[in-house]
């Protein structure tokens, strides 16, 4: 692989001595190719045999039919225009040139950029299409690049399912969002294909659309369970999401009760819809299921999702679950109870120090607009070292909230701490930090907590916090 432009340099002066394509540059990665074309241009052409006739200004007089496979590739990344569209007489004979075809065809001037275009169309077909599919992507992107990206599609409309299959399953994301569009629009995979893509393809785009296409397939009892499935035990809440929507075309409404507790916001949404569109109460079910503050089985997405359709007297069913034996039910608890606007800082002040990071987190979200009335020492014992460091996190949170000479004490403690990112935090909490009103000017605190944390400013800067805050120095 051409990793960079001296490498493509390199290889330039390699072919230039006839070294073989295939052991130059990696042929089937459209970057080395890319990166030869920009790398030719770097190379000094002294190295070349046929080059002190060109380099003399006049148009080129050398038979480019001559050249091996090798120079000719040079000879199509070349400098001057009327080289590389020389070059292209000869190209067309040799198979493995095919990708700098390509390229020439965005190329900048006219004339190369037609002949190449026309040398294209002769070329193109389907399993040349599929080979060069990346490259021609990539080239796409830029100016004048489309006609390669029409040509590819082209011919790509009349391939068949089984000739797609290598750009389905490719690794290169635009590649497969390209053929997935392909197969969608020719109607080439059955719904079950489409649905297991949507449910195992980690591309968003390629979810959405193997999810709309295989639902247009609802109707067919058969063709419903194979499409739901897949959809509804996907990983992805869109997919997921897709599929629970899709219930009520299959007439299996009821069956959304089901992903009211699920872990995703969207899937939970789409259940309360489809349920609601049948006359049911998802938010009785939520209450019923959250009545058991000890079920070990409660699912944490039972809990978020009583507060997102329930009402600020719903709290009462969330406070005993900040007890639950389950961390991801008492971090939905705390969740709830924010979202509700029904937080308490005492109560929740003991969930600080709770094992589970997901609690901490929500705990110190759902006290910042308390940040300033909490007690101040308290929070900067749990930010010592030997404290978790989920714990040192959200106490350093609150503190950093709260601003004032508490705030930069914190940080400054925390420039020394084990662990590298909450160091990194501390640091940039200390560059930002300002004097607020309530500091009393000319602190000497506050000077020699600046004086610890002078690697972290210019002289001129130190000596302007200095100034703002009333400190000598």
């Amino acid at each position: 692989m051409l990793e960079d432009i001296e490498g493509a340099a390199s290889a330039a002066v390699l072919l230039a001595g006839g070294a073989p394509l295939r052991s130059t540059l990696v042929v089937a990665d459209p970057g080395d190719w890319l990166a030869l074309d920009a790398g030719v241009r770097e190379v000094a052409w002294r190295h070349s045999p046929f080059l002190p006739e060109w380099e003399r200004g006049a148009p080129p007089a050398v038979d480019l039919t001559q050249l091996g496979e090798s120079q000719l590739a040079l000879a199509l990344c070349h400098r001057d225009g009327r080289i590389r569209q020389a070059a292209l007489r000869s190209a067309v004979r040799h198979p493995a040139l095919l990708p700098l075809i390509v390229i020439r065809c965005a190329d900048w001037v006219g004339p190369v950029r037609e002949r190449a275009r026309e040398l294209l169309r002769e070329v193109l077909d389907v399993d040349a299409a599929v080979d060069l599919a990346p490259l021609i992507l990539r080239v796409g992107r830029r100016d004048r690049g489309a006609f390669g990206v029409d040509a590819l599609g082209q011919v790509l409309r009349g391939a068949s399912a089984g000739q797609l299959a290598a750009l389905l399953a490719t690794p290169d994301r635009v590649v497969r969002r390209f053929a997935h569009r392909l197969a969608v629009e020719g109607r080439l995979l059955r719904p079950a294909e489409l649905a297991r893509t949507a449910a195992r393809d980690e591309d968003t785009v390629v979810q959405d659309l193997c999810a709309t296409a295989a639902l247009t397939a609802l109707g067919d009892e058969q063709a419903d369970e194979d499409v739901l499935s897949p959809l509804l035990a996907a990983r992805n809440p869109r997919t997921r999401a897709a599929g629970v929507t899709a219930l009520r075309r299959a007439g299996r409404p009821e069956q959304a009760k089901s992903y009211l507790g699920d872990r995703s916001a969207l899937v939970r949404a789409c259940a309360r819809y489809v349920l609601r569109q049948l006359g049911g109460d998802p938010t009785a079910w939520y209450r019923t299921r959250c009545m058991e503050p000890g079920d070990p089985e409660l699912p944490p997405g039972a809990v978020i999702g009583l507060a997102e359709c329930g009402n600020r007297a719903d709290a009462r069913l969330l406070w005993p679950l900040l007890a639950h034996p389950t961390a991801g039910v008492r971090a939905r608890a705390v969740a709830g109870l924010r979202a509700l606007d029904c937080v308490d800082a005492k109560r929740l002040w003991p969930l600080l120090d709770d094992p589970a990071a997901a609690v901490v987190r929500e705990t110190a979200l759902a006290l910042l607009p308390s940040a300033k009335e909490l007690p101040a020492d308290r929070l900067l014992e749990r930010t010592r070292s030997e404290r978790p460091r989920h714990v040192r996190v959200g106490a350093f949170r609150l503190l950093d909230a709260r601003g004032g000479i508490v705030a930069l004490r914190a940080a400054v403690g925390l420039l020394e701490d084990p662990d590298a990112k909450l160091r990194g935090w501390a640091g940039q909490s200390v560059q930002r930090w300002h004097p607020s009103p309530d500091i009393r000017r000319g602190d000497a605190e506050v000077g020699e907590l600046l004086d610890r944390s002078r690697h972290l400013f210019s002289d001129h800067v130190l000596r302007i916090r200095k100034r703002e805050a009333g400190v000598d120095g």
